[in-house]
C-alpha cells in the first residue's frame, strides 16, 4: 500500500480473533491494537506480582504436581491436603493461560500488521518466552521449589516484559537513533537496574519466604551479606538517576527527560524504602508482596525512562 490509499481500505480485519490492526501505510498503528500491546505489557508485569502472593502465602505447592493440580485432575479437589493454598496456586495458573491467549494475540496481530522481521520475531519472542515459563514453572513445582529455578523464573518474567516493551514501544514511537555516548548511558543504567533485580532474588532465595512453609532448602548465602551488597547495588543505580539529572542541568539530556526522571526517582525511592523497612522488621508477608510489586515498577519505569532518553537526546 502507499500514502495515498484511501481511508475505507486502512484497515485489516482479524475476525478470528476481534482485533483491527493499522495500516502501516497511515503510519499509525489503530487505537485497538496498541491497547492489545499495551495489555500485554501489563498482564506479563502482573504475573510476575502474583506469582510473588504465590510465594509470600506459602501456596508454591498448594498444586503439588503439574501440569495437573492433584494426581488425576486439573483443577483443585476437596480431598486436598493444601487448605487454601491450592486455590491461590491454581488462580495465578489460570492467569497464566490467559497471559498465553494475550500472548498468542499478540504474536498473531503483530504478524499480520507488518513484514518488519524484527518486530515479527519481538512479537514471536514474547510468545515464546510466555510458553517456557509455564513450562518453568512446572520444573519449579517438580523439583519441590527449588530457589533456583524460582530464581530463574522470576528473571524470566523480567525478561518477557522488557521483550514486550519494546515490542510496544517500537510500534508506538519506532527506532531511536541516537549519539552513542547516550546510547551506553542508558544502557549502563538499564544494565545496573538488571543488577539490582538479580541481586535481589538472591536475597529471596536465601531469606525465610521459599514459597511453602515445608520447605527449608535455600541458597547457601549469607542473607546479611547478599542484603548489603543488593543495597549497594540500588545506591548505585540511584547515583546513576543523580547523574542523569545533572545531565540534563548541563543540556546533554533535554528538559523533557526531567519528569520521567522525577517519576523513575519516586518509585526507587519508595522501593528502597521498602526494602530497608522490610529487612529490619523481620520480612513481614505484605512488605515482602510490595516489594515484589515495587521490583516490577521500578523495571518497568526503568525501561521507560531509558527508552524515554534516547528518543528525547533526538530532540535537543
Amino acid at each position: 500500500r502507499h500514502l495515498g490509499a484511501v481511508n475505507h481500505d486502512c484497515c485489516d480485519k482479524f475476525i478470528s480473533l476481534g482485533i483491527t490492526v493499522s495500516d502501516y501505510s497511515a503510519g499509525m498503528p489503530s487505537r485497538l491494537f496498541m491497547k492489545l500491546l499495551s495489555l500485554n505489557v501489563f498482564v506479563q508485569a502482573a504475573i510476575i506480582v502474583t506469582g510473588g502472593i504465590v510465594r509470600v502465602t506459602a501456596s508454591g505447592l498448594g498444586c503439588p504436581t503439574w501440569p495437573e493440580c492433584v494426581e488425576g485432575s486439573i483443577t483443585p479437589t476437596d480431598s486436598q491436603t493444601e487448605a487454601w493454598h491450592k486455590y491461590v496456586e491454581f488462580g495465578n495458573r489460570t492467569l497464566t493461560g490467559v497471559l498465553a491467549v494475550i500472548a498468542l494475540a499478540t504474536a498473531v496481530a503483530v504478524w499480520r500488521s507488518t513484514t518488519d522481521r524484527r518486530l515479527r520475531v519481538l512479537g514471536l519472542s514474547a510468545l515464546a518466552g510466555t510458553v517456557g515459563q509455564a513450562i518453568l514453572g512446572g520444573i519449579t513445582v517438580l523439583t519441590g521449589l527449588n530457589p533456583y529455578t524460582v530464581a530463574a523464573h522470576f528473571l524470566l518474567s523480567i525478561l518477557i516484559v522488557a521483550l514486550c516493551f519494546e515490542l510496544w514501544w517500537r510500534f508506538r514511537y519506532g527506532v531511536s537513533r541516537t549519539d552513542a555516548a547516550t546510547a551506553w548511558f542508558s544502557r549502563i543504567l538499564l544494565g545496573v537496574c538488571a543488577v539490582v533485580i538479580s541481586l535481589g532474588t538472591l536475597v529471596t532465595g536465601s531469606g525465610p519466604h521459599s514459597g511453602d512453609s515445608n520447605i527449608s532448602h535455600r541458597m547457601p548465602l549469607d542473607p546479611r551479606v547478599i542484603a548489603w551488597i543488593h543495597a549497594d547495588a540500588v545506591w548505585l543505580f540511584l547515583g546513576l538517576i543523580v547523574a542523569s539529572f545533572a545531565l540534563v542541568k548541563f543540556n546533554k539530556f533535554p528538559l523533557e527527560l526531567t519528569k520521567t526522571l522525577y517519576v523513575l526517582s519516586a518509585v526507587v525511592l519508595a522501593q528502597g524504602a521498602l526494602g530497608y523497612t522490610q529487612h529490619f522488621t523481620g520480612l513481614p508477608v505484605l512488605l515482602v508482596g510490595l516489594h515484589v510489586l515495587g521490583s516490577v515498577s521500578v523495571w518497568v519505569a526503568t525501561l521507560y525512562a531509558t527508552h524515554r532518553m534516547r528518543a528525547d537526546s533526538l530532540t535537543r
